[in-house]
């Protein structure tokens, strides 16, 4: 007897699980959570949330991100053929694209300080940024990447075989 197992495609659920996590974030933050944000969207923003930045910088964030989740779990899970295939692979490059050069031209900006942000951005801001929300958003990106990457190879993996 053989029994074939089917190709785990980790790189698809790690974007999801990445996304769905940001998502969380930004609707705790939506419904009136504080811890983080003010060293995420600076102090201004976190004590008097503006209607507009709670509907489309919380809101509408954490909507978008439970749409990425849904774009690598499609590919890692239902492994579907042709244009739908192609168009989930584009969008995932797409995501996994901004997302990486997000993390990497902020974190460019904020280590080299060519735009002198040191009085609009406070030091715990500039510190967390640093060392969480651009690592953040370079893991995601590549996550992202890899899922688009990882989702058109075949498995190699060698069949199971249990003699009777």
């Amino acid at each position: 007897m053989s029994l074939s197992r089917k190709p785990v495609r980790p790189w698809g659920y790690a974007a999801c699980l990445w996304a769905l996590i940001f998502a969380a974030a930004h609707f705790y933050w939506a419904v009136g959570g504080d811890v983080g944000l003010s060293v995420s969207a600076g102090r201004q923003l976190a004590t008097t949330r503006p209607l507009l930045f709670v509907v489309l910088g919380l809101w509408c964030v954490g909507a978008l991100c439970l749409v990425g989740a849904l774009l690598p779990w499609l590919l890692a899970a239902s492994r579907p053929r042709g244009a739908t295939r192609l168009i989930l692979k584009c969008l995932c490059w797409g995501i996994g694209f901004i997302l990486l050069m997000r993390g990497i031209s902020v974190e460019f900006l904020l280590l080299t300080d060519v735009t002198h942000l040191d009085g609009n951005v406070s030091s715990g801001q500039r510190f967390w940024t640093l060392v969480l929300w651009n690592p953040w958003f370079v893991a995601g990106g590549l996550a992202f990447g890899m899922s688009a990457m990882k989702s058109g190879s075949r498995d190699r993996s060698p069949l199971l075989r249990a003699d009777p």
